[in-house]
């Protein structure tokens, strides 16, 4: 008897722990319409406005009929405290969510993996997206002023089929996705960093700043210098810029990722950065060299082609086509509505280009018009990369754009006995 009673007592003690760690903290509710439906969005909260609760003690669940499923989140310390989750859409519109005081549930984690050259993002026991941290030098007998550090390559599909190019003999200063600018006028001279045969400058790794891992997404902050060859006296770094990289996990066989990278940019010296006007400069794509005029397409948000984007302005840019393997892909580009000169011009390659019409895709603000970057002011460009296997559609692009640009609304319903709840409350 003694032993029911025991028996008895632990399990109600234990039902009461479990009870509490599940403790209800606060709800959402996030509505997606129509244009932001098909593609995941990836959403966040200040928690800090509604619970003093320690991270390790928080939990995220989905509302799925009666059932509340844990998914993954992330939290981020940016000052404040930020959650950050995806809402996978499939179709729906309403999505409800717990925020609870229980044991977190284990989720794998993408991780940026370093090694002694570079820096690869992984999830799922797949390569995502390599960034490059030491000099990469052209092929013997090719002049080293070629060389350069801190850019993108490869960019894989979902299913591992390479999307960038490096040191295209036609072009040897192409490296993948990187992000230099062309005719820049500092200190009494024009500086081309983009053209590195040019001998005026360069853009450089110089460190990185820090380096994150999740159950959501995997980020690297790195700091790149471009550098100015000063006739006669050396080098002098005349912009710093803090480039983020943000991948975030997708699930399980999913045919697409997404890719976020910011740009923060400020003078390094009390000399003004002044971007000229140019045809091509900023964030530029070297693709593949699977790709041709015969098996690759191009799609902008203002309906143009390979045809006739040169020169267009557009919010989104799809460029995808045939790989290896009898696979298709590419990615979808979408531009910030705060970046300078939105909606940005483009620059595209012609369909004849090398006379087999290889293709590269570049955002470029200062296409029409100069930007003048002053000492003391932060300047902010932002990307979002879709990078997908099969292929993607005006309805897609649209709403990965608008899930970009314009984020779902967070209405948030607080319980009133956890408001701001702290550790003594536990």
């Amino acid at each position: 008897m003694k032993k029911m009673q025991s028996y008895f007592l632990a399990t109600c003690f234990l039902l009461c722990i479990l009870q509490a760690s599940a403790q209800q903290i606060a709800s959402f509710s996030v509505t997606l319409d129509k244009t932001t439906n098909l593609v995941d969005v990836p959403v966040s909260i200040n928690l800090d406005e509604f619970s003093f609760i320690a991270d390790t003690a928080l939990a995220l669940f989905e509302v799925q009929g009666k059932q509340q499923v844990p998914i993954p989140f992330q939290i981020k310390h940016e000052g404040k405290r930020v959650m950050h989750w995806l809402v996978n859409p499939k179709g729906k519109t309403e999505f409800s969510y717990v925020l609870a005081l229980a044991a977190p549930s284990n989720f794998n984690h993408i991780k940026a993996v370093k090694s002694p050259t570079d820096i690869t993002f992984n999830a799922n026991s797949k390569n995502l997206l390599r960034y490059n941290d030491a000099a990469v030098y052209p092929p013997a007998k090719v002049d080293t002023f070629f060389k350069r550090s801190g850019f993108i390559h490869p960019l894989w599909t979902p299913r591992g089929q390479e999307l960038t190019r490096i040191q295209a003999p036609d072009h040897y200063h192409h490296y993948g996705i990187w992000n230099p600018w062309t005719h820049v006028a500092f200190e009494k001279d024009t500086v081309d960093f983009w053209n590195l045969n040019s001998k005026q400058g360069t853009v450089r790794f110089a460190k990185l700043v820090s380096k994150t891992d999740g159950p959501v997404f995997s980020e690297i902050q790195a700091l790149h210098e471009h550098v100015v060859f000063k006739k006669g006296s050396g080098e002098k770094v005349a912009l710093n810029e803090l480039q983020t990289i943000r991948v975030y996990q997708p699930e399980k066989d999913q045919d697409y990722y997404i890719v976020d990278i910011t740009s923060q940019m400020n003078c390094a010296t009390e000399s003004p950065f002044n971007i000229l006007a140019y045809r091509y400069a900023g964030m530029g794509w070297r693709t593949t060299g699977f790709w041709n005029n015969t098996n690759c397409e191009v799609l902008t948000s203002e309906g143009k082609t390979r045809k006739d984007t040169d020169g267009s302005r557009a919010k989104w840019c799809i460029v995808q086509g045939e790989l290896p393997g009898n696979e298709t892909g590419g990615v979808a580009f979408l531009g910030y509505p705060a970046n300078y000169n939105f909606p940005e011009p483009m620059r595209i390659w012609t369909l004849n280009t090398n006379g087999r019409g290889d293709m590269f895709f570049n955002f470029a603000p200062t296409k029409d018009r100069n930007w003048l970057l002053e000492p003391g002011k932060t300047y902010v460009l932002k990307y979002r990369l879709v990078v997908f296997n099969g292929k993607f559609d005006q309805a897609k692009a649209e709403s990965a754009w608008q899930g970009f640009a314009h984020p779902p609304a967070i209405t948030l319903n607080k319980n009133q006995n956890n408001h701001r709840a702290s550790e003594k409350s536990k």
